[in-house]
């Protein structure tokens, strides 16, 4: 039996691709016949400065006037994506600032988030936390769809690279990417691991639970893990013409600050296609 998605969560700011994750979600809403919901989120002006004594109600008026100008433009955006055939969504806001956690509450409710590639260093991002992708992630335990900052395909499953290894994370990612993977024409699944531990009898498999749920998977298997695996996944999702990646997110606490493994933190830097990551 084919799996659905019925709820869709899109993160929404006043950048170009904003309107590009909006699009693409209600192109996947569609395929699947799922709700989606826009939710424009974003740290008011006021909240993102240092903390001043000076600022005086004259430049208070004038960051609240920036922060209409970014909100009159994301609404604009999201008309005008919904002006388009076929094109159905639901308009959110954030009211109140911390935005972060209102977001991560939200996604709760929502079986896929499709989020955005941090916009790259030197480069202007209104009221969005460069580590925005992550954190939702940990804090939500929601799966989520991050789309590259240089664009998305207009078709997104068609041919899926999955990241293997046997871990929670990696198990979450292929479970929230089943109604994509039933959906693609070609699933490939690229394992480093030494595979699972030894069970008698008829143990359990990711290539049995993938064929009871319909999907067919070509397994490209190697023993050692490589130094730079990050760099060897994308660029093995390039070779192989894929235009979505499967893959667990890995992390760490570290006092009260969580930090991405390499392999997470390269592909959130390095994408150039859409990667679909569950923590």
């Amino acid at each position: 039996m084919t799996t659905s998605l019925k709820q869709l969560l899109v993160h929404l700011d006043a950048t170009p691709q904003a309107a590009q994750r909006l699009e693409a979600a209600c192109r996947i809403g569609q395929v699947h016949g799922a709700a989606v919901t826009a939710l424009y989120a974003v740290t008011p002006s006021f909240v993102a400065l240092p903390f001043a004594p000076e600022i005086g109600s004259g430049v208070a008026a004038s960051l609240h006037e920036l922060d209409e100008e970014l909100h009159t433009r994301a609404r604009a955006a999201f008309d005008k994506a919904l002006a388009a055939p076929g094109m159905k969504a639901a308009w959110a806001e954030v009211d109140n600032d911390p935005v972060m956690g209102v977001f991560a509450q939200q996604a709760l409710y929502a079986d896929l988030l499709v989020l955005g590639q941090a916009t790259p260093a030197g480069e202007r991002a209104d009221g969005v936390p460069a580590d925005f992708v992550e954190s939702v992630l940990v804090s939500s335990g929601k799966p989520a769809l991050v789309l590259p900052y240089i664009g998305a395909p207009s078709i997104i499953g068609e041919t899926v690279v999955v990241a293997w290894k046997p871990t929670r994370e990696a198990a979450r990612a292929v479970s929230a990417a089943l109604p994509l993977l039933q959906r693609a024409a070609q699933v490939h699944i690229l394992s480093w691991s030494d595979g699972d531990e030894a069970v008698g009898g008829e143990g359990l498999s990711l290539g049995g639970y993938l064929a009871l749920h319909g999907v067919k998977a070509i397994w490209h298997r190697e023993t050692q893990v490589p130094d730079l695996l990050g760099e060897l996944l994308l660029s093995r999702a390039f070779d192989l013409e894929a235009d979505l990646l499967v893959m667990g997110c890995y992390g760490h606490s570290r006092a009260r600050e969580w930090v991405l493994g390499g392999t997470s933190r390269t592909v959130l830097r390095s994408m150039t296609l859409p990667v679909l990551m569950a923590h």
